[in-house]
């Protein structure tokens, strides 16, 4: 069963009240000129950030943040959010792997401007979900 599908979008603000959140400033989440002269294709979202808003998909499916058991990604390739106001979306898909009544295995995807952003990501959640 697939559940429905979460958007997310992230601009440079997002960015920034990240950085000022997780004490990361590296120049690559703010500066393009110093993102591009090391070889990435411009600005890049915290993997970390990232991996926070396909976790709270996931809290949102599962009801409440507590019934997250497991979770796990790895990334991919970089989010590249645009110097725009709109920034770009990350949209996060999750398919039921397995269900009993105590717990539910969530597959889980996540792409950005239609490249895929996370591999191998799953998580474990407190319960059955209700479609």
């Amino acid at each position: 069963m697939d559940l429905p599908v979460k958007t997310y979008r992230i601009t440079r603000a997002d960015l920034v009240r990240y950085a000022g959140a997780s004490g990361d400033f590296n120049p690559i989440h703010w500066s393009d000129r110093f993102a591009t002269k090391v070889g990435l294709p411009g600005v890049i979202a915290h993997g970390m950030f990232t991996m926070a808003l396909v976790g709270r998909a996931v809290a949102e499916w599962a009801g409440a943040p507590d019934a997250v058991l497991e979770y796990s990604v790895r990334f991919t390739r970089p989010v590249v959010v645009p110097d725009t106001d709109e920034g770009t979306e990350i949209e996060v898909r999750a398919t039921v792997r397995e269900a009993t009544d105590d717990r539910t295995v969530l597959s889980l995807a996540a792409s950005c401007q239609g490249e895929k952003v996370l591999s191998q990501a799953r998580a474990v959640v407190r319960g059955a979900l209700a479609g």
